[in-house]
């Protein structure tokens, strides 16, 4: 008898997807085991109201803690270890971990997120100011938190336009500092002026959150800018290495295709949340993670020769 752990589904990931797949899987009456390394965005979250159902808001680590229970409880499995290798084995996958511990599944979501591409910060401090609410990294998230404060955006050329224009909805204070090598087009520098947004130029040579503000320092400027709130426009890692290993083309941002939730084009692997292309949000995440879910279900229903779907 093979050493390695088994299972109809794996789940890579215990965010917001990774765990709605779950809870749907194990309802199904699947053999569901979720494997994740305890880095989920949402984990950070010191309180979101975007997740419907909790107008008062929620925090990240309550919001993971209640959807682990709930998963549990209808007996899916959850261990905390780092997926590193995935690959096709016979009929089903091989999974390897950074602690050489091995799983074999039918099936496989991959729920792993993405890593932001963070401020320049130590790692104690950068925590601290998402807690003190100066420091935020997604504007539709808590955007509307930030009414009338005053908002600066840290970033360049698209990526820190757009943001800057997207916040502009919040608030008439909006300060767009690019980087050391700015690349606003004259178009996007004419949207700026348009929209009364005021554009910084100088390079980034030091952030100092305080309790109760950010304080910014440009490089040829004697005295910093001071915000209620910071936006970093720095991009973001997809977490689909392992995606790419099983051969399916990333989009140029490094996501896994739209639509992979329901069909990634290899059978039995499917892909939900973040690390899909599309819209970064907790209510999408779950959304995704139902799709997957049942997608599988489905396609091991097939498999073995069931030929009536779950709807979905």
């Amino acid at each position: 008898m093979s050493s390695r752990t088994q299972a109809e589904v794996i789940v890579i990931g215990a965010g917001p997807s990774g765990l709605t797949a779950a809870l749907y899987l194990a309802r199904y009456r699947r053999d569901v085991l979720v494997i994740h390394d305890g880095n989920s965005r949402a984990l950070r979250i010191p309180k979101t109201h975007n997740a419907p159902g909790f107008p008062e808001g929620i925090t990240g680590p309550d919001l993971i803690e209640r959807m682990t229970r709930h998963a549990a409880e209808f007996g899916a499995r959850i261990e905390e270890d780092e997926v590193t290798g995935l690959e096709r084995a016979g009929q089903g996958f091989l999974l390897t971990a950074s602690s050489e511990r091995q799983w074999e599944s039918r099936a496989v979501i991959l729920a792993s997120g993405i890593f932001l591409n963070q401020v320049d910060l130590p790692h104690d401090l950068h925590e601290q100011a998402i807690e003190w609410g100066v420091l935020r990294y997604c504007p539709v998230c808590d955007g509307y938190e930030h009414s009338d404060a005053r908002i600066g955006i840290i970033g360049c050329d698209s990526d820190g336009a757009a943001e800057a224009l997207f916040l502009r909805q919040y608030s008439e204070d909006i300060t767009l500092m690019p980087l050391s090598h700015p690349e606003l087009s004259a178009e996007q520098q004419a949207e700026m002026e348009e929209a009364g947004i005021v554009v910084e130029m100088g390079a980034l040579t030091a952030l100092e959150p305080r309790e109760d503000r950010m304080d910014v320092r440009l490089e040829g400027r004697d005295a910093s800018l001071s915000f209620d709130v910071i936006y970093p426009a720095l991009g973001s890692r997809p977490r689909a290495e392992l995606a790419a290993g099983l051969g399916i083309a990333l989009k140029e941002e490094g996501c896994v295709p739209a639509g992979s939730e329901k069909d990634s084009g290899i059978p039995g692997f499917f892909a939900a949340g973040d690390v899909v292309e599309g819209l970064d949000q907790i209510s999408v995440a779950m959304g995704h993670g139902a799709l997957a879910a049942t997608k599988a279900h489905n396609w091991l229903r097939e498999q073995d020769r069931h030929t009536l779907q779950t709807q979905g």
